[in-house]
């Protein structure tokens, strides 16, 4: 799918040179949730195509512009790009006449189209595990640490598309640091729906069934554990 041969023999200017030229993709499957925006951001820019992506109720956009061989290049590498969990079941392309801007961003997502498909909750990977275990981190012992690789997708959306207004998050703003993170495209938190941490996400309590003052300052990983074990703390409240 995409340019043809005809297209590429056909769009060159009068000094042979190619000119750029605009498609719209249209990706369905598992591309909401698992980091499919950023990774094509960052393939546009390294092939130096400017347009946009957005997500839209049946799945991801991608409106691109580019020299016809760019532009081949990048659905030949995207897919190799994404995320292990992504995945892409359907694509459709059709020729844009518009324009090209001039730049390639994220943009606002838009209500077109119906319910696709919904990830399910991711389980942590390796990197937020090792935030939330060691002391060194900043999100040391925060329970709802994720990133664009894992955590809460199903349980926490209300609607499609998949984005934090349209979540139970949209009631915890970023705070300066998370914001960082949501913003910065070499940051593995690059757009991260469920971002959080111990500042601006939600708060979690360990209580005792006894009643008795549960100091968490002085608690070892090690004394949670017990703690659980021997039946004395409840379940952690989800988002």
């Amino acid at each position: 799918m995409g340019l043809t041969d005809q297209d590429s023999s056909s769009l060159s200017k009068s000094n042979g040179s190619p000119e750029k030229v605009g498609i719209r993709l249209r990706y369905q499957g598992r591309v909401q949730g698992v980091g499919f925006r950023p990774t094509v951001w960052r393939l546009a820019k390294e092939l130096k195509l400017t347009g946009s992506v957005f997500n839209d109720r049946s799945g991801a956009v991608v409106e691109i512009w580019g020299i016809p061989s760019q532009l081949q290049e990048f659905q030949s590498l995207l897919p190799s790009a994404l995320p292990t969990i992504a995945q892409i079941i359907s694509l459709n392309s059709e020729a844009l006449t518009s324009s090209p801007p001039a730049e390639f961003q994220i943009v606002e997502s838009s209500l077109h189209g119906s319910a696709f498909q919904v990830l399910p909750d991711l389980a942590n990977c390796t990197a937020c595990l090792e935030e939330v275990t060691q002391p060194t981190f900043d999100r040391y012992r925060y329970p709802l640490t994720n990133c664009t690789h894992c955590g809460p997708r199903y349980s926490i959306i209300e609607a499609l598309p998949y984005d934090r207004a349209n979540t139970s998050m949209r009631s915890f703003p970023l705070c300066e640091v998370c914001l960082a993170e949501f913003t910065n495209p070499n940051d593995r938190r690059f757009h991260a729906q469920p971002i959080a941490c111990h500042r601006c996400g939600p708060q979690t309590h360990l209580e005792r069934l006894d009643d008795q003052h549960f100091d968490r300052e002085e608690l070892s990983k090690l004394d949670e554990i017990d703690a659980a074990e021997q039946g004395r703390s409840t379940a952690l409240p989800t988002i």
